[in-house]
């Protein structure tokens, strides 16, 4: 009975140090040095919980929202360079500014140096409206954008006018055109095959000094992209890669041909055969609200874990 206790005890203390980290994630500018990435959000466009959701995935969150289910995002802190950059601009913007400025070198600051944009899907960019005179009243925030993206954003509203006001200053990137932001810093879009009615989509290779992380949130199915995917995560040391859905049987309501994405199974049986350094590279994002990978306690998370494999989580650090 008494090791029972201790048992529990100990648990306790583990999910509460977990917690604290995750909330307390500001380190001092005497300890921030090369360029870090931070994870700032793994769920799906639509967030968690999900408007009209009425499966038990989204009950409770609707009764207690958790704070730390934000739209996916990752930011680069450029501590040699006093630089920070966001990718992607979320409906949880606000937040995750506020969580990249606090890790920071500069965190009185906190507009980022720039944003990278994959796509016009609305959990990848509509947080630009946060930046315009309704809000913020930004000024020259620079936001690296594809071709098309770049079109759509200077020719439709209301982001046409946050290019007219001054709050946003598009720089065009183009596709596999390395994009140099510090000596220390480099970013390389990559185009993927997705729904692009908008715009067109990219994935991200983000060089830092000494370690490279690929970041493709969005894609319909690995087989569908002319590039290798088992060859970009060979390049690359860290992998944060579409996990959408779990497996097909999640969405009942829905025609899943409509909503293309490789399924984490998928993902799983696609790489089973890589040796365990290959796989502890990868790193699920972008979860849908009903995918049991969020929830910390789930089979499916346990199970993605005893395959080798990792699932992204908010406020995760990676030295690049």
């Amino acid at each position: 009975m008494k090791k029972m206790k201790i048992f529990q005890i100990l648990i306790l203390l583990i999910i509460i140090s977990s917690e604290v980290n995750a909330q307390n994630f500001t380190i001092p500018d005497s300890e921030r040095s090369g360029v870090s990435l931070i994870v700032l959000g793994t769920v799906q466009d639509g967030g968690s919980p999900h408007i009209g959701c009425k499966k038990s995935c989204c009950a409770a969150l609707f009764e207690e929202p958790d704070k730390n289910r934000k739209v996916v995002s990752l930011g680069i802190v450029d501590a040699s360079n006093d630089a920070k950059y966001l990718f992607e601009a979320t409906p949880d913007i606000i937040t995750q500014m506020k969580a990249l400025a606090q890790m920071s070198t500069s965190p009185q600051k906190e507009v980022p140096d720039g944003i990278f944009l994959t796509h016009a899907h609305i959990g990848h960019y509509t947080g630009l409206m946060y930046l315009g005179k309704e809000a913020m009243g930004a000024r020259d925030v620079k936001v690296f954008a594809m071709p098309e993206m770049k079109n759509f954003l200077e020719n439709n509203g209301p982001w046409s006018q946050l290019v007219s006001g001054g709050n946003i200053s598009i720089s065009p990137i183009q596709n596999q055109i390395e994009v140099s932001l510090s000596q220390d810093l480099k970013v390389v879009p990559l185009k993927v095959p997705h729904r692009d009615e908008y715009s067109e989509t990219v994935g991200f290779r983000i060089i830092g000094p000494d370690k490279t992380a690929l970041f493709i949130p969005d894609i319909d199915k690995w087989h569908k992209w002319e590039r290798d995917i088992k060859s970009e995560i060979r390049k690359a040391d860290y992998a944060f890669l579409d996990a959408t859905f779990y497996d097909a049987a999640e969405i009942n309501n829905r025609d899943i041909s409509e909503i293309p994405h490789p399924f984490i199974i998928e993902s799983i049986s696609l790489f089973k055969d890589f040796p365990e350094e290959e796989k502890k590279k990868i790193y699920f994002i972008h979860m849908n609200h009903t995918n049991p990978a969020l929830d910390v306690k789930s089979e499916q998370y346990s199970e993605i874990l005893g395959q080798g494999f990792n699932v992204a989580r908010i406020y995760d650090e990676f030295k690049l």
